[in-house]
């Protein structure tokens, strides 16, 4: 982990208290991360559970082999664990990422575990957790597309943590650690996170990218200078690097005017190619107009007959 003490230390105290966790943030904060690296730490055994509309309680929970019950008939040891009994017999955390997007009859399931410490299971009986089980949930912001709200009785028996992006020196240090040598070819690091930074707070853009569009900025740009022979800082390279690892990663307010693409020139014009001080607005007569990055290139007339003139 990069920076984080705080939250790992809020996490951890509540794991060893004994408490279950709900972590909660914007994509890219690191919350599964954070997790994955406490449980090696402290070698605990790891359940991973995606959430999405099909986690079904049987998928979560486990099933009978139905082709052995065919043959043999229900028994425990026909019973196929699922990753919640898993962890419940193993003591391990059990992490469900993206909790509110599970359906309510599976998250129900979740809750009596939370709160006994035990699950029934059709044919197989009564399932007791193990000493050192915990469930850890991970959740974007409700507004999130494809999200639901999440019943007061999950908030009612977890601790939370809210986890936001970090700052701008910690998503540099990121970058560099999974960019490895390209970011010592790749452009600026720093300006690379400034620009997906900008990304969030733009008055367009509903949703802006997290960290790994840095990331990808700065891989997309090494591998791209090497395609076309061109240094790695060039515009034309770092424009380009910008549009494919950003455009996709930012959502729009409704009723805006304008196309990620859009955003992502003027903010890469304010990042890479800034305006001098002074020079805003002002042009040298010999010197042609700065192009608008925002805008198609203006092309010249064409012209036809004698008196007439053909636009393009």
């Amino acid at each position: 982990m990069v920076g984080r003490r705080r939250e790992v230390e809020l996490v951890l105290a509540a794991l060893l208290a004994g408490r279950h966790m709900l972590l909660e943030g914007p994509p890219g904060t690191g919350k599964s991360t954070l997790l994955r690296g406490l449980a090696r730490g402290a070698g605990l055994a790891f359940q991973f559970v995606e959430g999405n509309a099909e986690l079904t309680p049987a998928r979560l929970v486990g099933h009978h082999d139905p082709s052995r019950v065919l043959s043999e008939g229900y028994s425990d040891d026909i019973f196929v664990d699922g990753p919640l009994a898993a962890a419940m017999r193993e003591g391990a955390l059990l992490y469900v990422e993206e909790i509110n997007r599970v359906p309510e009859e599976t998250l129900n399931v979740l809750i009596t575990v939370m709160s006994e410490g035990e699950l029934h299971v059709p044919r197989l009986g009564r399932l007791v957790a193990a000493e050192g089980f915990r469930l850890v949930a991970a959740m974007n912001p409700y507004d999130a597309v494809g999200t639901a709200r999440i019943a007061s009785a999950i908030y009612d028996r977890t601790c939370r943590v809210r986890m936001d992006y970090q700052d701008a020196s910690d998503e540099a240090e990121i970058v560099r650690r999974n960019a490895g040598e390209v970011a010592d070819r790749s452009p600026d690091v720093d300006k690379a996170v400034a620009l997906v930074r900008l990304t969030r707070s733009h008055p367009d853009v509903r949703v802006g990218s997290s960290v790994r569009g840095a990331i990808d900025l700065v891989l997309v740009a090494g591998t791209l200078a090497t395609l076309r022979g061109a240094a790695a800082t060039d515009p034309e390279v770092t424009l380009d690097a910008a549009l494919t690892a950003l455009s996709g990663r930012m959502r729009m307010h409704e009723g805006a005017t304008r196309s990620p693409e859009d955003v992502v020139r003027d903010l890469w014009q304010q990042v890479f190619d800034p305006v001098p001080e002074g020079e805003a607005g002002e042009t040298d007569p010999g010197e042609a107009p700065r192009p608008d990055p925002g805008q198609a290139p203006v092309r010249p007339p064409l012209v036809g007959p004698p008196g007439w003139i053909v636009q393009r």
